[in-house]
C-alpha cells in the first residue's frame, strides 16, 4: 500500500492489474462521537467544469445511470465514520477528464474538530492500494481529497487535500454548478410528502442550512470562476508531482488548477428560515443481549409478524416472500434505499405492489412485484420475479416481463431467487431489441443479499427508529425459517456427485462440462460465504480474483475447471476488512479435507524469536490443532507443527539456518468436508460456511490488524 503526500501522484495500473472497478474510502473520526460529513463527487470535462446537473453525486442523488458512480454510504468505525464511494472506471464517458473526490460540514461545523482525515482506495478485488491523510484541514468547512484523472488509457490518482472557507456551495459552483438553495429545499419538501416526519424534518434542516445542497443541481454554468479568496489550506497544485510509488520526481503534467473558492455573500437572503443546528439523527440497533423471556417453557413460540409455519407450497411461498420483501422495503426507508440504489433507482418515494397484472398479448402477464419510486415528478419502476426453495428462473417468463418493460417505459426487471449471480454468467438468457430506444436493465438479487443488508442496518449501521428495527429483525426471522424458501444458495448441482466419483476413480478428463459446472457453483457458494460473514462482522469481505485486468471471466472458469481435473481441488481467497492477510479455503476432492488458511507477513521490527513467542501467545485460545508453518524465503517449506506442540517451545518455528530470512507464518486448519451436494447437516455447503467461521472467530481475530473483534453468532453464520 502506498501512502501518498498532498501534490503527489500515482497510476493505478502500477499498484494492481484489477483497476477496471476502484473503491474509494473517505474517513474521519470525532473525539465527541458525533462530528460527521458528507462526500460529494464531480465528473468534470476537460475545462474542468461539469457537463450537466447529471456530473454532481451527493447524498440525495448517490448513483449514477451508467453505474460509473455510486455513493455506498456510511460506515461506522472504531474512531468514526467511513464513506464508501464504488467506481466502475470501465463505465466513465469518455467526456470526462477528472473526477473530484470532496467532503463538507455544515452549518459552521469545521474539518479541524474531527481526527484522522483521510482517504484510501482499493482495487475490484478490496486490496487497499493507497492512504492519504490530511494533517492540515484547521478551519476549513469543505475538502477536496483527491482527484482520479486520466491520462491517455490510463488512471491516476492525485492527493490534493485542498480547502474551501465557503463549503460545499463555493466548491460546487466553482466547477461550474449554480445551487439555488430555496428551489432545492422546497423540491426535497415536495419529495417528503408521506414519507413520514423523519424526511420533513430533514428538508427543513437543510433549508435552514443555506449552503448545503439537497436535490440535483438545477442548472450546470459554463463560467469559470473569478475568486478573490485563497484557498483556506495550501493548494496541491504543484508543476512538478511527486510519485508516490516510487519517491522521485516525475515529468511536469499538465493538470488544471484547481479553482479558488468564491467568496460568500455576507447578506442574509430574504425569506430563508433562521439557521438552527444540524443535529443527527439518533440510529436505532438491536440489543445486544435478547431480554429474557415470560415463557413457562421452552416450547412456547414467540408471535411472529409474518409466520412462515403454515406455508405448503411453492407458490404460497413466493407470494408470501415477495409481500413480505416489498412491503418491508416500502416501510423501512434505509432498507428500501439499499437494494434499489444499486439498479439506478433514485431517492425518492417509494411504493410496492404484488400481483400485478398487465396486459401482454393474448395472456396477461402477473409479475410477482412491482417497485416505484418518485423524484421530482418523476417515476422509477421496476417488475419484480421471485423464485423460491431452488426453484429455477425461466427465461420465457422473464423474456416476456422485459418486453413488457420496454413498451410500458419501465427502467428495470428484478429478479429473486436462492441462485447467485457470477460475472458474465447470466442465471437467464434474454433478448433484447435493439430496435426500441428505450432501454430495459436485467437485475438480479439474491436472497442471501437480502439478509446480508438487513443484518447491516440493524446489527452494525442503525436504522431510523426501533418500529424500523424492529420490521427488519422479524424480516431477517421469515427468511431464516426453514419453511420460507429464501435460504439462498443450498445446491452444488446434479454435476457435484459425477465428478466427485470422476476425481476418485481418476475418469474425470479436462474439458468435461459438468467439472465447468461445479466451478460455478463453488463460486457462488463463496461469494455467499462472504456474504453471510461480512453481515455478521459488520465489515467488508470479498472475494480475491488473481486476474489480469479486462479477463474473460468464462475464460478463467474454464482454466480452473481443468486444474480441478488434475489436482481435484476446488480453492478461492477472501479478503476480509481488518485483517492482516487473505483467507484462503481449498476443498481437497480427493481427501475430503476443507483447509482454511492465512498468511501473515513477519514484523518489520525485532528478532524471529520474538516474532514466534509473540505468535504463539496471541494465539493462547486458537484451537491446539491449528497447523503453523514458517515462511522462509527461497524455500518451500519452513519449520511447521501444531498449536499444542508449539506453545511449550515457540523456537521450533526458527529455521536451523540462522542466515534464513523470514518472511511470514502461514496458519491452517483441516475439516472434514460434507458429502451429500446440499446444505443438510452433512452437507458440502454447510461444512464450507462452518470451516470459514470456526478459523475467522477461532484464529483470525486474535492476530495483529483485525480492527473489529465482533464475534459473529454460531447459528446466525449457519442459517443465515
Amino acid at each position: 500500500m502506498r501512502d501518498m503526500v498532498k501534490g503527489s501522484n500515482v497510476s493505478l495500473a502500477a499498484l494492481s492489474e484489477n483497476i477496471d472497478s476502484v473503491i474509494v474510502s473517505l474517513g474521519w473520526g470525532s473525539p465527541t462521537g458525533e462530528g460527521d460529513a458528507d462526500v460529494s463527487v464531480l465528473l468534470l470535462d476537460a475545462d474542468g467544469k461539469v457537463r450537466s446537473d447529471a456530473d454532481f453525486y451527493f447524498y440525495n442523488n448517490p448513483v449514477a445511470a451508467d453505474g460509473s458512480v455510486q455513493l455506498l454510504g456510511k460506515t461506522p468505525t472504531a474512531d468514526g465514520n467511513e464513506d464508501r464511494i464504488s467506481f466502475d472506471l470501465t463505465a466513465v464517458s469518455s467526456e470526462v477528464d477528472r473526477i473530484v473526490l470532496a467532503a463538507s460540514r455544515y452549518e459552521g461545523a469545521r474539518f479541524g474538530e474531527l481526527d484522522c482525515v483521510r482517504l484510501a482506495l482499493a482495487d475490484g478485488g478490496g486490496e487497499e492500494l493507497l492512504n492519504f491523510a490530511i494533517d492540515d484541514a484547521d478551519s476549513v468547512s469543505a475538502i477536496i481529497f483527491g482527484e482520479l484523472y486520466r491520462r491517455a488509457e490510463d488512471w491516476k490518482f492525485r492527493a490534493v487535500g485542498q480547502g474551501y472557507d465557503a463549503g460545499l456551495a463555493g466548491l460546487a459552483t466553482d466547477f461550474g454548478v449554480d445551487i439555488d438553495d430555496d428551489a432545492a429545499a422546497q423540491e426535497v419538501l415536495d419529495e417528503a410528502e408521506g414519507d413520514g416526519d423523519d424526511q420533513v424534518d430533514l428538508a427543513t434542516d437543510l433549508a435552514a442550512e443555506g449552503p448545503k445542497p439537497v436535490s440535483a443541481p438545477a442548472s450546470v454554468t459554463a463560467s469559470t470562476s473569478a475568486s478573490a479568496t485563497e484557498p483556506a489550506s495550501a493548494s496541491a497544485t504543484e508543476s512538478a508531482s511527486v510519485s508516490a510509488s516510487a519517491g522521485e520526481p516525475q515529468p511536469q503534467e499538465t493538470l488544471a488548477a484547481v479553482p479558488s473558492p468564491r467568496r460568500p455573500e455576507n447578506e442574509a437572503q430574504p425569506g430563508k428560515a433562521a439557521a438552527r443546528p444540524r443535529t443527527a439523527k439518533k440510529k436505532v440497533t438491536l440489543p445486544k443481549a435478547a431480554r429474557k423471556t415470560l415463557a413457562e417453557n421452552e416450547s412456547w413460540r414467540d408471535a411472529r409478524l409474518f409466520p412462515a409455519s403454515a406455508l405448503k407450497s411453492d407458490r404460497e411461498r413466493e407470494t408470501r416472500a415477495t409481500s413480505v420483501l416489498l412491503s418491508v422495503m416500502a416501510q423501512v426507508p434505509e432498507f428500501g434505499r439499499r437494494l434499489t440504489a444499486a439498479f439506478g433507482a433514485p431517492a425518492g418515494r417509494m411504493e410496492t405492489f404484488t400481483e400485478v397484472t398487465l396486459p401482454h398479448g393474448d395472456t396477461p402477464r402477473r409479475p410477482d412485484g412491482v417497485i416505484r419510486v418518485e423524484r421530482a415528478g418523476k417515476l422509477w419502476t421496476a417488475l419484480v420475479e421471485t423464485k423460491t426453495n431452488g426453484s429455477p428462473l425461466k427465461a420465457e417468463q422473464v423474456q416476456a416481463y422485459m418486453d413488457i418493460a420496454a413498451r410500458r417505459g419501465y427502467e428495470a426487471v428484478i429478479t429473486l431467487s436462492n441462485d447467485v449471480a457470477l460475472e458474465g454468467s447470466p442465471l437467464v438468457e434474454v433478448k433484447i431489441d435493439k430496435r426500441r430506444k428505450h432501454k430495459v436493465a436485467l437485475w438480479h438479487l439474491s436472497w442471501a443479499e437480502v439478509a446480508h443488508q438487513a443484518q447491516l442496518l440493524i446489527r452494525h449501521e442503525g436504522v431510523g427508529n426501533a418500529a424500523h428495527a424492529w420490521l427488519l429483525q422479524e424480516l431477517l426471522h421469515y427468511l431464516r425459517h426453514e419453511n420460507s424458501g429464501c435460504h439462498g444458495f443450498q445446491n452444488m448441482g446434479p454435476a457435484w456427485v459425477p465428478v466427485r466419483n470422476g476425481i476418485d476413480d481418476e475418469t474425470l478428463c479436462q474439458g468435461d462440462p459438468r467439472a465447468l459446472e461445479v466451478v460455478e457453483s463453488w463460486e457462488r457458494l463463496i461469494r455467499q460465504v462472504c456474504l453471510r460473514l461480512g453481515g455478521e462482522l459488520g465489515q467488508k469481505v470479498l472475494p480475491v480474483h488473481r486476474t489480469r485486468r479486462g479477463a474473460d471471466p468464462k475464460a478463467l472458469r474454464g482454466r480452473l475447471a481443468d486444474q480441478l481435473c488434475l489436482d481435484g481441488r476446488l480453492q478461492s481467497e477472501l479478503r476480509i476488512e481488518g485483517t492482516p492477510g487473505v483467507l484462503a479455503i481449498s476443498a481437497d476432492l480427493r481427501t475430503g479435507k476443507l483447509r482454511t488458511s492465512i498468511e501473515i507477513p513477519a514484523p518489520e521490527q525485532g528478532y524471529p524469536l520474538s516474532w514466534a513467542k509473540r505468535l504463539v501467545r496471541r494465539l493462547a485460545e486458537a484451537p491446539a490443532d491449528l497447523h503453523v508453518e514458517t515462511l522462509v524465503e527461497g524455500e518451500a517449506a519452513g519449520p511447521r507443527g501444531t498449536l499444542e506442540r508449539l506453545r511449550p517451545e515457540p523456537a521450533d518455528l526458527l529455521p536451523k539456518e540462522p542466515a534464513s530470512q523470514i518472511t511470514g507464518f502461514r496458519l491452517s486448519l483441516l475439516k472434514g468436508m460434507g458429502s451429500t451436494r446440499g446444505n443438510a447437516e452433512s452437507g458440502f455447503i454447510r461444512s464450507v460456511d462452518d470451516a470459514v467461521h470456526r478459523f475467522y472467530t477461532a484464529v483470525v481475530v486474535h492476530l495483529d490488524g483485525t480492527t473489529s473483534r465482533r464475534t459473529p453468532s454460531k447459528d446466525a453464520a449457519a442459517t443465515g
